[in-house]
C-alpha cells in the first residue's frame, strides 16, 4: 500500500475517527482516496452463474455398471438366421457370381446356398426382380461362388436383368425336389456369430494444495452439483476436481477412440502401449446406423419414418430412448407439432411404468409412431458450451438408444443374467476395485504419508464401455 500525504503528514487519531489526514490510500492514485476509507463489501455465497456443470448422468440412465478382472472384454452377437448375399453378379443369362467375405454382408462362413433352393434376386437400382431355382452351386475360388440358376418367369436372367448387371441382392426362400430324390446335395449350415472387443483405460486426476495454502483458511458458500450445500474452505477446489473427474468417467467412454495401426498414439514408443478405448459414439459410427440432416424444415414424420423402417430390418426394439441437442429436440417438436393422438401417434410412457409424472421428472417426453415408443430427453452434453456445444455444428445432434437388454452368461456369477445393450465395465477384484478410487498423499490434511509439505488428492478408474447389438443404435449427425 502507498502513504500519501497531499493534505500533510498522516496522523494517527486517539479515537476511531474518520478524519482527512489519518487514513490509508489503497491506490497509487493521486491524493487522498476516501473511496478506499471502508473495508470492501464482500459477498460469501457464490453466484452459481452456469447452474448445474456436471454432464455425467446419461449412462446412468440407460446402462448399468459391471466388474471384470481382465484386460480385456469380449462378447459375442448373433447372425441373421437366413441366408442372402449382396453385391451379386449376373455373370451371364444362367449364373450369378458373388464374392466371400465380409464386406459382402454375408452372415454365414462360405457359400451355404444349397442346388435345388429358391431364391429371389432382386435389383435395388430400379426395383426389379425375379424368382430362380438353383440347379448349381460352386465355389469357384475361395473367394468367389457362382450359383446356376433356372428362373420361373421368363427364359433366363437376361430377361429380367441387363446383361451383366451388378449390385443385385439374393435371398433364400425354400426348394424344391424331384419326386424320389435324396438330399445329397443340401448343404448343412453352420451357424457363425460375430465376435466384439473392447479394452479399458486408466483415467486418473488429482488436487494438490500447499500446506502454507491450507494453513490460510477462507470459507466460502456453496451449493455443489452433487446436491450438497454448506460452507467449504480451500477443498472447494478438491470438490470440483471430483466432480470433473466423474464427468471425465463417462466422457471418455463416450468419446474414446482405439488407437489404429499407423496412428500417432500407436507409434508412441514404450514396453507398454497406449491402445485407447472404442466410446459409444465410435462404435455406433462402426457398427451401427448414422442418420444425417434430420434438420429444421427436412425433419418431418415421412423422414423419421425412414429411421422406423430401418429399425424394423434389425432388432425391432420396442421402446428407444432419443437423447438430443437443443436444435434436434425442437426439430422433433415441431414434427410432432401437428400430430395429433390417435392412429398417427400420441404420448407414451411404457418405459417408466407407464407414469408421466416419473418420465418428466426424468426429463423424458414420450411419443408411439408405428410400433415403437421414443422417449425424448435434452443431452447436457451435447449442449455445454465447454463440450460439444461449443459450436453450432458439431457433428453429432442427438443418439438414439434401445431400451433392451440381452442375456448373456456371466463369468463372475456363474449364470445367464441380462444386461442393458449399454453398460460399462470395471476392474475390480477381491484387493483393489478400481471402479473410482481416491487417496489423500503428502503430510497436510491428515495425510502422512510423505514429507512433501502438501496434501495431494488422488483419483484413478479404469473402464471401458460395452456397445453390444449396435445395428440398433442411431447416431444422428449433421
Amino acid at each position: 500500500m502507498a502513504l500519501n500525504n497531499a493534505f500533510g503528514s498522516i496522523k494517527p487519531s486517539q479515537k476511531q475517527q474518520l478524519l482527512s489526514d489519518n487514513y490509508l490510500s489503497f491506490t497509487d492514485g493521486s491524493g487522498n482516496d476516501f473511496a478506499q476509507q471502508y473495508l470492501p463489501e464482500i459477498y460469501e455465497q457464490e453466484v452459481e452463474r452456469y447452474g448445474n456443470r456436471t454432464l455425467s448422468g446419461f449412462l446412468r440412465m440407460v446402462g448399468a455398471e459391471m466388474p471384470m478382472t481382465s484386460d480385456q472384454v469380449v462378447w459375442s452377437e448373433q447372425n441373421r438366421l437366413h441366408i442372402a448375399y449382396n453385391n451379386v453378379t449376373s455373370a451371364t443369362a444362367t449364373t450369378l457370381t458373388f464374392a466371400l467375405d465380409a464386406a459382402n454382408g454375408e452372415d454365414f462362413v462360405g457359400n451355404v446356398i444349397s442346388k435345388n433352393d429358391t431364391i429371389v434376386i432382386m435389383n435395388p437400382a430400379n426395383g426389379l426382380e425375379v424368382t430362380a431355382l438353383v440347379t448349381d452351386s460352386v465355389d469357384t475360388s475361395a473367394t468367389l461362388a457362382t450359383l446356376t440358376v433356372a428362373t420361373y418367369t421368363g427364359a433366363n436372367l437376361d430377361a429380367t436383368f441387363a446383361a451383366g448387371a451388378t449390385g443385385l441382392k439374393i435371398f433364400v426362400y425354400g426348394s424344391e425336389y424331384k419326386k424320389g430324390t435324396g438330399d445329397a446335395d443340401i448343404k448343412s449350415i453352420t451357424p457363425s456369430f460375430t465376435q466384439f472387443s473392447n479394452s479399458p483405460i486408466i483415467i486418473k486426476d488429482k488436487y494438490a494444495i500447499s500446506g502454507s495454502d491450507a494453513a490460510q483458511i477462507g470459507w466460502v458458500e456453496v451449493a455443489t452439483e452433487d446436491g450438497t450445500g454448506g460452507y467449504l474452505w480451500y477443498l472447494k477446489a478438491e470438490s470440483e476436481t471430483r466432480l470433473r473427474f466423474e464427468d471425465y468417467l463417462e466422457m471418455s467412454v463416450v468419446e474414446g477412440t482405439l488407437a489404429a495401426n499407423g496412428s500417432g498414439v500407436a507409434a508412441i514408443a514404450g514396453d507398454v502401449k497406449y491402445k485407447g478405448t472404442e466410446g459409444l459414439f465410435a462404435a455406433v459410427k462402426k457398427r451401427g446406423n448414422i442418420f444425417a440432416g434430420f434438420a429444421p424444415g427436412v425433419g418431418d414424420l415421412a423422414e423419421f419414418d425412414q429411421i422406423l423402417k430401418n429399425l424394423d430390418t434389425q432388432g425391432a426394439i420396442e421402446e428407444n430412448m432419443l437423447f438430443v441437442n437443443r436444435q434436434l429436440s425442437l426439430t422433433i417438436d415441431n414434427m410432432l407439432g401437428g400430430v395429433s393422438s390417435g392412429a398417427n401417434g400420441g404420448t407414451a410412457y411404457g418405459l417408466f411404468e407407464n407414469s408421466e409424472d416419473m418420465a418428466l421428472n426424468l426429463g423424458f417426453s414420450g411419443f408411439r409412431r408405428g410400433s415403437y415408443d421414443f422417449y425424448k430427453t435434452d443431452w447436457k452434453y451435447l449442449n455445454d458450451a465447454s463440450t460439444r456445444g461449443a459450436v453450432a455444428d458439431s457433428g453429432i445432434e442427438g443418439i438414439l438408444v434401445p431400451a433392451g437388454t440381452s442375456t448373456v452368461y456371466d463369468q463372475i456369477l456363474g449364470t445367464n443374467i441380462r444386461r442393458p445393450f449399454l453398460h460399462v465395465r470395471y476392474r475390480a477384484s477381491q484387493t483393489d476395485d478400481r471402479r473410482m478410487k481416491s487417496w489423500l498423499t503428502g503430510s497436510v490434511g491428515g495425510a502422512y504419508t510423505s514429507d512433501l509439505d502438501a496434501m495431494e488428492v488422488h483419483f484413478l478408474s479404469e473402464r471401458c464401455l460395452c456397445v453390444q447389438a449396435a445395428n440398433n443404435f442411431v447416431l444422428f449427425t449433421d
